[in-house]
């Protein structure tokens, strides 16, 4: 073959990249599942912007009039690129969400946990009620709220326990009386470990159920905690 007509080392070197990208999506959920979560966040950011860069880049080579005769090429290559990219987009596809990693259902006086600090261990985030997060919420997750139940309060209950083990929740604590159910939620690809307290309690209004979830570690949850009391609610209304 010709020397002309030779790939060019940029369109190589593009395919290059694009595969050490690929290896490096799996290579950071083993080091967050190993428990290196920062070190592992940092490579998955590291992939995914780069796996970005990179399908850029071969959108304009693949366009500039001097690399025509290799546009397949090009396009072959770029395709390690894809998964990451994709990966970024749907990250940032949603509405924005606040860097807060603590829902509740009520506001004014959210659930507390009795057994939960006892399994987050040292350097996980607190669990100390902050004013400056409730108002963020606020904000941000407005359909957050009580779930009032027709049910009666044993019913209501059992009802709970019956969809946190439904949603594959670990249940760790269970007290009927003070209508308290602990647990924790291991996220399918990362395997975060979020805390999540189901309450429920009668009243004037009936019977309430409320729900707080909070993440172990990390500053954001990228509404993670949100859509788990969501996904609870619809859950528990299913059921009736």
């Amino acid at each position: 073959m010709n020397e002309h007509l030779k790939t060019p080392g940029v369109v190589n070197w593009t395919g290059y990249l694009a595969l050490t990208l690929l290896l490096v999506l799996p290579l950071s959920v083993l080091t967050v599942r190993s428990g290196a979560w920062q070190e592992g966040l940092l490579l998955y950011a590291i992939a995914a912007f780069g796996s970005v860069l990179l399908v850029i880049m071969s959108l304009i080579l693949f366009f500039l009039p001097r690399f025509a005769r290799w546009r397949s090429a090009i396009a072959v290559r770029a395709l390690p690129a894809l998964p990451g990219a994709v990966l970024l987009l749907m990250l940032f596809s949603g509405p924005p969400s606040p860097r807060i990693h603590d829902i509740t259902t009520d506001t004014a006086d959210p659930p507390t946990f009795s057994m939960a600090e006892q399994r987050r261990g040292a350097g996980s985030n607190s669990l100390e009620i902050d004013q400056e997060v409730i108002q963020l919420q606020l904000g941000a997750y407005p359909d957050i709220q009580t779930l009032a139940s027709d049910l009666p309060f044993d019913a209501a209950y059992n009802r709970a326990v019956q969809v946190a083990t439904d949603l594959g929740w670990e249940i760790y604590h269970q007290d009927h009386n003070a209508g308290v159910i602990e647990a924790v939620d291991t996220t399918a690809i990362m395997a975060f470990k979020d805390d999540v307290v189901v309450r429920v309690s009668t009243g004037a209004q009936g019977t309430m159920v409320d729900l707080r979830s909070v993440s172990r570690v990390g500053q954001g949850d990228i509404g993670a905690n949100a859509q788990r009391i969501r996904d609870f609610i619809e859950a528990f209304q299913q059921q009736g």
